[in-house]
């Protein structure tokens, strides 16, 4: 509160200074540099006093967080985000745009992907769904099959956090991870879709992902079609006509809301039983902030939810020009070696 009451005592002295200046004149007078400054101490001042806070860390365990706190300090820390770019859209679609990838060296990694997206060609007419975690148990239990003595986390973001949920959920204590992190994750898919589909996130978002899965699908049309009225699916305008059109009909489901109920990861919550650390922000268009389950979080000493204020969809830029990490990049390091170095303080959770 310090650094904002002078920011305020900044801003009143000001405001006297540029009533004097303009008595004198405007031209001559400094008056420009007055409404530079003037408007720059204001502008410092609601950002520090609304835009930069502290995040929410939202857990039913005090042993989580704890070890939060002494080993992932980045949960406490306020977040500042990037001062030109803070509100939620605009971080989610320059965030591709501005960003380094970082060199980043790995001992172990493995990294699944969805079948058919990353190139390769469908032997099969099935892709993959939100709900239907099969191949990433089967990948899971592979690795641990080949490496039974090391220690393994998974971290999932948006679409793939919401897979790495529901399997942690449908799995509880049978699943050989150590931990898990999640990052932009949508928790419940009705409320998702029907915030994508207002008129400037349908055109920012909404229309432009669904090109991008029916681009998938022609690219696979050979396979596909023999199940598939792919004619029909290329019609659709939203992600909801997509998944209602082909998602749900692939994996079985009576109706897309049967299948949006399913693949909602808000429902299973309660039944994850390893550590696992959650980031949002309340501003993401993808997961707005009402559908986050907080009070479901509270009942579950596994699960720690770290909400911030503003960061969008997979954006959370900080710093004048962010080029390099996030602070999602920054949890995902701490909260990992956390893992890896001091999980067994966890133990007795």
């Amino acid at each position: 509160m310090l650094g904002i009451t002078n920011l305020q005592g900044l801003t009143r002295e000001l405001s006297l200074y540029l009533e004097s200046q303009v008595r004198v004149g405007l031209f001559g007078s400094g008056v420009g540099l007055s409404l530079v400054l003037g408007f720059g101490a204001a502008y410092a001042c609601y950002y520090l006093s609304v835009i930069a806070k502290k995040p929410q860390l939202v857990t039913g365990g005090e042993a989580l967080c704890r070890f939060l706190k002494q080993h992932c300090p980045a949960v406490t820390e306020t977040y500042y985000p990037t001062l030109w770019c803070w509100e939620g859209r605009a971080q989610t679609l320059l965030r591709p745009f501005i960003t380094v990838k970082p060199l980043v060296h790995y001992n172990k990694c493995v990294v699944f992907n969805n079948r058919g997206v990353a190139g390769e060609d469908l032997l099969t007419p099935r892709t993959y769904c939100a709900s239907n975690t099969e191949d990433l148990e089967t990948v899971i239990q592979h690795v641990h099959t080949l490496y039974p003595e090391a220690p393994l986390t998974a971290a999932g973001v948006s679409m793939g956090g919401m897979l790495l949920l529901n399997y942690l959920g449908t799995t509880g204590s049978q699943t050989p991870l150590l931990g898990a992190a999640v990052f932009s994750a949508g928790w419940e898919v009705f409320e998702s879709a029907t915030v994508l589909e207002k008129p400037l996130n349908w055109i920012l978002f909404n229309y432009y992902l669904t090109t991008c899965l029916q681009a998938s699908i022609m690219r696979h049309r050979s396979v596909l079609e023999k199940q598939f009225d792919i004619d029909y699916v290329m019609k659709a305008k939203s992600i909801r006509e997509f998944d209602t059109r082909f998602t749900s009909v692939m994996f079985g489901y009576p109706t897309n809301d049967h299948y949006y109920k399913d693949a909602s990861p808000c429902h299973r919550v309660k039944s994850i039983e390893i550590p696992v650390l959650c980031l949002n922000a309340i501003d993401d268009v993808f997961s707005p902030g009402h559908a986050i389950p907080a009070e479901n979080a509270k009942q579950n000493p596994n699960v720690a939810l770290v909400l911030t204020a503003y960061g969008g969809h997979i954006g959370f830029l900080e710093g004048i020009w962010p080029r390099q990490q996030t602070y999602m990049d920054r949890i995902f390091k701490q909260f990992v070696q956390a893992i890896f170095e001091h999980g067994s303080e966890l133990s007795s959770m």
